[in-house]
C-alpha cells in the first residue's frame, strides 16, 4: 500500500500542475447548457478588424511583406473609423438570422481592438479614434439579444516577449527566444480584462497554436489558460483554431474552411469529436477587408453552405471584413439580408436542429427535432430521392414551404420520396413525421 501511495504521488509530480489541470477538467452545468445554446444557435457572423484594414491587402500583410513592428505600429496614428456603428452592425447581422458575432479583439498584428491597461497599442490610446470599439459592440450584442465571441490571437508579430514561431520572422523583432512568461502573464491579464469588462462573453475563439509547430516541445500553458477562463465565467465557451483534436478544457472543435470530415482546404483533417461543432468560412476570399477582392459567394452558396453545416451537425460562422472607415461592405450587408429573408421562412429547419439521421447524401443533407425530419435536397434533377431509413416508419411528408403533403412510397431499406415539379432554386425542403 505504501509502495502504491509514493507511486501515486511520484506520478503527480512528474505530469506536472499542466496535465493535472488537463485531468481535472470537468465542465459545469452553466458550461454545459451554453454548449446546447451555441449547438441551437447554428449561425454566427465573424468580423476580422484591425490596423490591417487600412492597408487593404489582408490580415496577414505585416508577416506577408516582413513589415516592421515599429513602422507598422505607425498605422495607429491615422487609423479613424468614423463611419463605424455598432448598432448598424450588430442590426445588419441580425437581420441575417445569426445568433452571434465573433468579434477579432487581438489578431496576429498584436494590436489590442478593446481598451487594455497591459499595452498602450490599443485603440483607445493609440489612435485618435480613441473609442473602445469592443465595448460599444459588446454592449449593442447585449442590448439586441445576439451572444458575443473573441477571437484571441495566441502569437503577436509585433510584441517582441513573444517566442518567434513559424511566422512574422520579419518583422523586426530583436528576440528570437521572446520571453514566454511575460507573454503568458501578458495574454492572462488582458483575458481577464475581457471577461470582466465586457458582460457576459459566449465564447474564447484562440487562433495560432500552430506557430510553434516546428518546436513540438514549446509548452503553451492552454489548461492553465483555460481554466482562467472557466473560472472567470463558467458558461464561457472556449474553442482552439489548433487544426487538432480537441484538447483537454476545450468546449467546441473549430473547423477552417471546411465541413466537418472533409478537407479541401487542407485545415481540417481532425478527427470529428463529440464536443459541439464550428466551421468558419469567408464571405468573399479574405478575412480581413481586401481592397481588390470582391469575389463574394452567391446568397445561394451561402445558404446552402449554413444547410450543410446543419446537416453535419455544425455551426457555421460566416465572415466580413469590415472597411478601414468603420462600415461593413455593401455587398456583405446585401448577402447578409438575402439570408436573412431565407431564414425567416426556413430558420425552424436549422435552428435548434441536429444532424438527421439520414446522413449527407449527395442530393443533400438532412436535420432534425425530435421526430421532425427537415429532408434539405440541395442538388438534384430527379424527381424522387431514396431515404435509407431502414425501419423506421413514416407517418407523413409535407412540402416545408407549402405544408402541401408529397408523395411518400414504402421500399426496402427506407422511403422513396417524391419532390414537387417545381423545386425551390436554393434548398428545396420537405418535412417527414417520423412515428415515435
Amino acid at each position: 500500500m505504501k509502495r502504491t501511495i509514493l507511486f501515486v504521488l511520484l506520478a503527480a509530480v512528474l505530469i506536472g500542475p499542466g496535465l493535472r489541470a488537463q485531468r481535472v477538467y470537468s465542465p459545469s452545468e452553466e458550461n454545459l447548457k451554453a454548449r446546447a445554446e451555441f449547438r441551437d444557435n447554428k449561425f454566427g457572423i465573424f468580423l476580422h478588424w484591425g490596423l490591417y484594414a487600412m492597408l487593404a491587402t489582408g490580415e496577414w500583410t505585416m508577416t506577408n511583406r516582413n513589415l516592421a513592428y515599429d513602422e507598422y505600429e505607425k498605422l495607429a496614428g491615422g487609423f479613424y473609423p468614423a463611419k463605424f456603428d455598432a448598432a448598424k452592425w450588430v442590426s445588419a447581422i441580425k437581420a441575417s438570422g445569426a445568433r452571434y458575432i465573433c468579434f477579432t479583439t487581438r489578431h496576429h498584428e498584436g494590436f489590442s481592438m478593446f481598451k487594455t491597461k497591459y499595452s498602450p497599442y490599443n485603440i483607445v490610446d493609440a489612435t485618435p479614434f480613441a473609442r473602445d470599439v469592443v465595448k460599444e459592440l459588446a454592449d449593442e450584442c447585449h442590448r439586441q439579444g445576439i451572444k458575443i465571441h473573441f477571437y484571441y490571437s495566441h502569437l503577436d508579430w509585433y510584441r517582441n516577449d513573444y517566442p518567434w514561431g513559424r511566422t512574422g520572422r520579419g518583422t523586426g523583432r530583436s528576440n528570437p527566444e521572446g520571453n514566454w512568461p511575460s507573454y503568458y502573464q501578458f495574454m492572462n491579464n488582458q483575458l481577464t480584462e475581457l471577461l470582466t469588462n465586457y458582460g457576459p462573453v459566449g465564447a474564447i475563439w484562440f487562433d495560432g497554436w500552430w506557430d510553434q509547430d516546428q518546436n513540438p516541445d514549446f509548452d503553451w500553458q492552454l489548461p492553465e489558460q483555460y481554466a482562467l477562463i472557466h473560472r472567470l465565467q463558467p458558461a464561457c465557451l472556449v474553442g482552439n483554431n489548433h487544426h487538432q483534436v480537441p484538447f483537454a478544457g476545450e468546449d467546441i472543435q473549430i473547423f477552417e474552411r471546411d465541413l466537418p470530415g472533409e478537407n479541401t482546404a487542407g485545415l481540417s483533417g481532425q478527427d470529428i469529436s463529440s464536443l459541439p461543432l464550428e466551421t468558419c468560412e469567408t464571405m468573399n476570399g479574405m478575412w480581413g477587408y481586401k481592397i481588390n477582392d470582391q469575389n463574394y459567394k452567391s446568397t445561394a452558396t451561402l445558404v446552402q453552405y449554413l444547410v450543410k453545416a446543419a446537416g453535419k451537425d455544425a455551426n457555421l460562422l460566416m465572415n466580413v471584413g469590415p472597411q478601414p472607415d468603420g462600415e461593413l461592405p455593401a455587398v456583405a450587408v446585401q448577402r447578409l439580408a438575402e439570408m436573412g429573408q431565407w431564414m425567416q421562412t426556413y430558420g425552424e429547419t436549422i435552428y435548434g436542429t441536429r444532424g438527421g439521421c439520414v446522413k449527407p447524401r449527395p442530393w443533400g443533407v438532412t436535420t432534425q427535432k425530435g421526430n421532425r425530419l427537415f429532408v434539405h435536397v440541395l442538388e438534384t434533377d430527379d424527381p424522387a430521392i431514396f431515404l435509407p431509413l431502414g425501419t423506421r416508419k413514416v407517418k407523413k411528408a409535407l412540402h416545408f414551404a407549402t405544408r402541401q403533403p408529397l408523395k411518400i412510397e414504402r421500399l426496402q431499406g427506407g422511403y422513396l420520396l417524391h419532390l414537387p415539379q417545381e423545386k425551390e432554386a436554393i434548398d428545396c425542403v420537405a418535412e417527414l413525421l417520423l412515428a415515435e
